[in-house]
């Protein structure tokens, strides 16, 4: 699903049946009072705030694991007419919600992206090659918008403490950070800085990207050599994550071993890495740059990732971190904003969240078949609120949304016949036996 801020209070309300006026032969009947609001919805104790309060609701729950299940709900019986999954009141919605308590549970939650952050793979894929016993898809990426890196994270990833993709500026990113060792999580928006600096001779370029493809500026788009641009390009660290080879194009490349000393210059982009290798690529004039603080030096790439607060986030070993768009739940309440729109109407999510005490949770909710209607921003907030969610976040979801168990998906895709949609990572719970 393609991503589009106040925060706002939100509760889930449908219209009341107008009072009936009883009126007396002789009597004049009362006007309408225009402050009167309709009465909320009451639902019964544990259903989720979804459509009619009449819906049937069953929920079926399976152990997985000492401290992991796996409970189905179902909301609503009868399917949705074709043309009313967006409006209907009478659902059906189907969850899937995976819950690891970490107390009782033995394993680690953590992030996979497959065999290199810019392909893209199925979900249920990803759960089976990296031996995980469940997992749902996870971050937003670029998917159509490249051909050659479809699985180019659209804003923040850390794996296992490696800043592999940078946090957007954007204020409705919404970052899912976990410690895999101790499997406490904290959710919020990241923000971070990144330079590449000349210890010598004290000269700094600022970097604009990690493993993401620097734009040549459109003035200079014709040159057979970037140094002879003079409009600003971009500086982009690459790792050996991103793929097979680094993107290839006009422009200078610099490679660097592990100590940051200079290994190689080419007047051209893309190359090939090792595991102990990364590499600095430059468009515009930022390559004349690049070039002047190399000559036979090392040099030293800082990167720092701090929260809203401005309070500095370690990378460290274990981290993992996904980006989502929107924080649904903050301590405990609602906090979705307002918003119109394709992405805020009814669609497939996948929500990611903690507990007041402590338990993971991970929930994918089939949306746009006649089966299961799939969730408003509104309805998925007030979802991750029914849960016990104090705190949550809205993951890529519309085609991509999947959970799968095992490596077989438990959920349904929306794609055609149910197809499950590459993607570019996804959060996995890794047993430990």
């Amino acid at each position: 699903m393609t991503s589009p801020a106040r925060s706002r209070a939100a509760a889930t309300t449908m219209l009341a049946a107008l009072a009936t006026l009883l009126v007396a032969p002789s009597a004049t009947a009362a006007e309408p009072n225009p402050e009167q609001q309709p009465a909320p919805i009451q639902y019964a104790a544990g259903d989720l705030p979804l459509g009619d309060a009449d819906l049937a609701e069953t929920r079926t729950v399976t152990t997985l694991a000492e401290g992991v299940t796996l409970t189905r709900i179902v909301r609503g019986t009868d399917p949705a007419p074709a043309d009313q999954i967006n409006t209907t009141t009478r659902g059906p919605w189907i969850v899937n919600v995976l819950t690891i308590d970490p107390r009782k549970a033995r394993g680690e939650l953590r992030t996979t992206y497959g065999p290199d952050l810019a392909k893209v793979e199925k979900t249920s894929d990803l759960v089976r090659t990296s031996g995980a016993l469940a997992g749902i898809n996870a971050s937003f990426f670029t998917f159509t918008a490249s051909a050659l890196y479809p699985g180019d994270p659209v804003g923040l990833g850390i794996s296992d403490g490696k800043l592999l993709s940078e946090p957007l500026t954007d204020p409705a990113e919404a970052n899912f950070i976990v410690d895999a060792k101790t499997n406490k999580a904290v959710m919020g928006h990241l923000r971070w800085t990144g330079a590449v600096k000349n210890p010598k001779t004290g000269a700094t370029l600022p970097l604009e990207f990690v493993n993401h493809p620097p734009v040549i500026p459109t003035a200079c788009a014709t040159l057979p050599a970037q140094t002879a641009c003079t409009v600003p390009g971009d500086v982009t660290l690459f790792t050996p994550e991103f793929a097979a080879s680094t993107p290839a194009g006009a422009g200078i490349e610099v490679v660097l071993d592990r100590d940051g000393c200079v290994e190689r210059v080419a007047a051209t982009r893309g190359t090939t890495l090792t595991k102990n290798q990364t590499s600095l690529q430059a468009t515009g004039s930022d390559s004349n740059a690049l070039l002047a603080m190399v000559s036979h030096t090392c040099l030293k790439t800082d990167i720092a990732i701090a929260d809203e607060h401005g309070t500095n986030l370690k990378l460290r070993k274990d981290l993992y971190a996904v980006t989502g768009r929107y924080r649904l739940t903050a301590n405990g309440q609602v906090v979705v904003p307002a918003g119109t729109g394709s992405f805020f109407d009814r669609n497939p999510r996948s929500i990611v969240g903690t507990t007041s005490d402590g338990k993971l949770t991970l929930a994918a909710l089939d949306g746009r078949q006649t089966t299961s209607v799939g969730t408003t921003m509104d309805e998925t907030a007030a979802v991750a609120n029914a849960l016990d969610l104090t705190d949550a976040i809205n993951l890529d979801g519309g085609g991509s949304t999947a959970m799968a168990v095992n490596g077989a998906l438990v959920s349904h895709p929306s794609g055609t016949n149910g197809a499950e949609r590459a993607v570019g990572d996804a959060l996995i719970w890794v047993a430990k036996k």
